[in-house]
């Protein structure tokens, strides 16, 4: 059933972008958006890629009808040249070729199952509700997050304060802020959610980001600022309560071994949400302007909210009760004597870290070294770049889940995928400072990068899920997001103020990846022999 679902999606995607370049041979589409992806909401950082600087996305393909021209049966050469010939062809060509690949591996991965393993892997009734009444809830949240990402820029841009329209300082400001509120208050909503639930918790998310997106209709700075403070809140609340809800109870009926296929679910199907999201946003767009998919979003975080409310039961940290709640200093101890955590910390702070910086850099990256291949006028189709990355979050996703079916340990193949990332930032690092700055190399580059976000998300879930205890969990999420934003923050003021360029940025971040290398490598020597990595039963 799980994979006649995802062959669905991925043929529905296949098809939707058969429409769109056959639609491409008469108009060219050209939604606007705008800049986001912050902690406040780092998912929102990430949405940046959808425009990047305010820029109109130009998503020009290719007009029907030149391959008849050449004969009904084109040539190898030719069919390369047209899929090459410029930006958005190239692009257009990868993303088919990319959903072709995930899909030709799902299919495998399936065909490759024998009677045995299917009879091994039927998984119990208990853990398939579970996953249902968790997916149900996190899709639709995740759905509203990725929904506001592609016009954050724009719904700030067109305010006007004092007659003056708003200045770049002014969405810089915004943006930091929600970046400021998720840092600064995030340990504190952690602690709540694990004290008073984490059912809670996730119901505060939907309230205080739907409060956020409503803002976005006022013409006032100070209701602007509120706004983002409250998203911002609400997003610590989003990447910890959900999550500590799941693990609470998966532990909690004996389920946990399959956390690992769960997050793996999760996460291949946030890909598809996330370019579904696009599409939703730029309809939403035309017909109510900028903030219409703010609006919209609040439709995803109502129904979320009411799913979340009927479906989950309430859980709270493991030894809460009303004498004793988990406190932040109980938290920071925990951490400070088991290396296991601090190794898991620094990867999830450093990695992260390193994607959110990746996704400020990747737009002039990649438009220079465009420029460079197509000539002066070449236009940059970043809602197709943006569609490509999430393809290959969605292909890393599904390899997640193979390997750990096949018994390869969540902790070995997160120390393979850290390397594997860090060579492909060195990479691209490597690119932006060569006179040529090939194009070829550099998608490449950012496309395996890509692929390592979608296994990292399932990847230290799991990892969380068994060393983080379940006494602080959310507290110290939030407290591993600190230092996450710190680095983040720093590197946006050192580019706002011209002190850091791309190739200084991209170095930070193959930096941050090799030093959460280490730290994994760390985790595997301080495993102790009686305390053997426990090999995750997980499909996906």
């Amino acid at each position: 059933m799980k994979a006649c679902v995802f062959i669905f999606c991925s043929v529905t995607l296949l098809s939707l972008q058969a429409v769109s370049a056959f639609a491409a041979s008469s108009v060219s589409i050209q939604p606007a958006n705008g800049l986001k992806r912050s902690r406040s909401s780092p998912l929102s950082i990430r949405n940046a890629r959808h425009n990047v600087n305010g820029h109109a996305l130009m998503m020009s393909l290719p007009r029907g009808g030149a391959i008849a021209a050449k004969g009904i049966f084109p040539s190898i050469k030719d069919q390369i040249s047209g899929a090459t010939k410029t930006p958005s062809a190239l692009f257009n060509s990868a993303l088919l070729t990319l959903a072709l690949t995930t899909t030709a591996f799902k299919l495998f991965q399936k065909s490759s199952e024998s009677g045995e393993d299917v009879k091994k892997n039927d998984k119990p009734k208990s853990i398939k509700s579970l996953q249902l009444r968790f997916l149900s809830v996190f899709w639709l949240i995740r759905c509203a997050d990725w929904l506001q990402g592609p016009y954050f820029y724009e719904v700030y841009s067109s305010k006007v304060f004092n007659g003056v329209q708003a200045s770049m300082g002014i969405v810089s400001k915004l943006f930091l802020t929600g970046f400021a509120s998720t840092a600064l208050f995030g340990p504190l909503v952690g602690r709540a959610a694990d004290s008073y639930g984490r059912k809670k918790g996730t119901l505060a998310f939907c309230l205080l980001y739907a409060l956020g997106a409503i803002s976005t209709k006022s013409p006032l700075l100070l209701v602007l600022f509120l706004g983002r403070l409250s998203s911002g809140i609400g997003t610590s609340i989003l990447f910890s309560a959900p999550e500590a809800w799941l693990v609470g109870e998966a532990q909690k009926s004996g389920d946990g071994a399959y956390l690992g296929e769960t997050f793996g679910m999760a996460y291949a199907g946030d890909a598809i949400v996330a370019i579904l999201a696009g599409q939703f946003a730029g309809v939403a767009a035309s017909i109510r302007g900028p903030t219409g998919p703010f609006e919209l979003s609040t439709g995803f975080l109502g129904v979320g909210a009411l799913l979340a409310a009927l479906l989950w039961k309430e859980n709270v940290a493991e030894g809460s009760d009303s004498s004793s709640k988990p406190t932040i200093r109980e938290a920071l101890n925990v951490v400070r004597k088991d290396p296991r955590i601090m190794a898991v910390g620094a990867v999830q702070s450093l990695f992260e870290a390193a994607m959110y910086i990746f996704v400020l850099q990747w737009p002039p990256a990649l438009t220079t070294a465009i420029t460079k291949a197509f000539g002066d006028g070449a236009v940059t189709p970043y809602g197709t770049v943006f569609s490509c990355f999430m393809a290959c979050c969605l292909l890393g996703s599904t390899m997640f889940g193979y390997f750990t079916k096949k018994g390869t340990k969540t902790e070995t193949f997160t120390a393979g995928m850290l390397s594997l990332a860090t060579l492909a930032m060195a990479g691209a690092t490597a690119v932006t400072t060569s006179a040529s700055q090939s194009l070829w190399a550099l998608i490449a580059s950012f496309f395996l990068f890509e692929g390592c976000v979608g296994m990292y998300f399932p990847s230290i879930g799991t990892l969380r899920s068994k060393y983080v205890p379940d006494s602080h969990r959310s507290v110290i999420m939030n407290l591993f997001g600190i230092p996450l934003n710190a680095l983040v923050v720093s590197v946006f003021l050192s580019i706002s103020l011209k002190r850091l360029g791309l190739t200084g940025a991209l170095s930070i971040s193959t930096g941050a990846l090799a030093i959460a290398s280490a730290s994994m490598f760390s985790l595997l020597s301080n495993i102790k022999k009686g305390d053997s990595i426990k090999t995750e039963p997980e499909t996906a």
